[in-house]
């Protein structure tokens, strides 16, 4: 049986031997695709009559597919005589062939085609539906038969993160992360492609050179400041000073999410100490989750419609609070543009901001999340998009209108003194 060899960097090499899931996962420069691709040509070469499937969700054209990719690896080893590279497939030794598909445009039918192919590789993983898993993993079942993961991480909730970086893997399953500086073969130009992503893009540099979540969306309102946080270590673990007031800043949600903001100020520093949501949760789990965390001395501060009456009690939200013990205060309406004003106000006082980066993950994604809703048409800002990032960023703006840099010390007239008169 014939056999290729092929140029294997470190961080894939336990990906040579047999699983039934193998994932490759990491940010660009990584050489992720270029070893799924010698991977598959090398076992088409190894397995007469091999049947290969590339797919992606979306494929609207083979351009968008890796069969260019393959081609060039067949080149590379001077294999044009033993493949026949058609039109819409390549025809591998033995009679077999790499076919190209998009998962999207397939039922619990049409994909039964693929019941006989022996490995199915899956490129850009992560914009892959669940819908889509569930219709190609029971249909790869040949015996032996493999399925292939690559992708660049985006979302924490994406389906292949879910399945092959999750809590609980699915069995026989080999998953390795490989980002830039584990490509040996890592060019020039891409260094500096890296670099200037360093210096003009710093709040998307982990999600694209290092395999980072989405942290900070393209347009956020603070991916500047989130950045500047994290550079300057503002992003770090944070202890609770038991001398120093504390205060709890919300927006309160009815019909969606609810969100808490626990802050301190310790002089001209504003502590983020930890970050609270829950949806369709009543009051008592929100003051009970302040309690249990050891916030229950917290001043409750809420937006304005925290002075409005509940439909089914007439009692004003802030009484509710009020009665179970805790201090309130509600802050009034700004107004017209009040989310911009919050915005604005945010992005002053955010230097002064640190964040325990623990108990604040989910706050700290919403922020990087909180962007501008456009109309692409006329290509103008219609103000803050109203979604799952709003609350905690609406209930964050109320801590940073609140916040007071201490006043400067007045500068001592000594002259005065010397009369005793200061």
């Amino acid at each position: 049986m014939a056999s290729l060899p092929i140029d294997v960097a470190p961080a894939f090499v336990s990906l040579l031997d047999p699983a039934r899931y193998k994932g490759a996962h990491g940010g660009r420069g990584s050489g992720k695709s270029q070893f799924f691709a010698d991977l598959m040509v090398a076992t088409a070469v190894r397995r007469p009559g091999f049947r290969g499937l590339c797919c992606r969700e979306v494929q609207k054209s083979l351009k968008e597919s890796a069969k260019r990719l393959i081609e060039s690896k067949i080149e590379r080893h001077g294999l044009g005589r033993q493949f026949d590279v058609q039109e819409a497939v390549i025809k591998t030794p033995g009679n077999g062939l790499i076919a190209f598909a998009g998962l999207q445009d397939h039922t619990s039918e049409s994909i039964k085609s693929y019941e006989g192919f022996d490995v199915a590789w899956v490129e850009e993983a992560q914009t892959v539906s669940q819908r889509s898993l569930n219709l190609l993993r029971p249909t790869i079942r040949a015996p032996g038969s493999e399925l292939w993961f690559s992708w660049n991480p985006r979302l924490e909730k994406d389906a292949v993160d879910q399945m092959l970086r999750g809590v609980e893997l699915p069995s026989d399953a080999k998953v390795v992360e490989a980002n830039w500086s584990d490509n040996p073969w890592f060019p020039g130009e891409l260094e500096q492609e890296r670099m200037d992503c360093v210096r003009q893009q710093p709040d998307q540099y982990d999600h694209i050179w290092e395999g980072g979540y989405v942290s900070v969306a393209e347009g956020a309102y603070f991916a500047r400041q989130l950045a500047e946080a994290r550079q300057q270590g503002r992003l770090t673990q944070l202890a609770l000073d038991p001398l120093m007031s504390l205060r709890a800043y919300w927006d309160i949600g009815v019909r969606d999410a609810t969100a808490i903001w626990v802050v301190q100020q310790v002089g001209a520093r504003l502590n983020c100490i930890a970050y609270y949501e829950a949806s369709g949760q009543d009051l008592a789990t929100h003051l009970n989750w302040l309690r249990d965390k050891g916030f229950g001395r917290a001043e409750c501060v809420l937006p304005h419609d925290g002075a409005k009456a509940d439909a089914l009690t007439a009692i004003r939200f802030e009484d509710h609070i009020r009665a179970a013990g805790f201090q309130v205060r509600t802050i009034p309406n700004q107004g017209r543009g009040a989310a911009m004003k919050r915005v604005e106000t945010a992005r002053r006082v955010f230097p002064a901001i640190w964040f325990d980066e623990k108990s604040c993950d989910a706050g700290l994604k919403a922020l990087g999340w909180y962007h501008e809703r456009r109309d692409e048409h006329r290509s103008v800002g219609l103000g803050p998009e109203h979604d799952w990032s709003s609350h905690g960023a609406d209930a964050f703006g109320l801590a940073c209108t609140d916040y007071e840099a201490p006043k400067a010390n007045r500068p001592m007239d000594l002259s005065r003194l010397t009369r005793g008169i200061v």
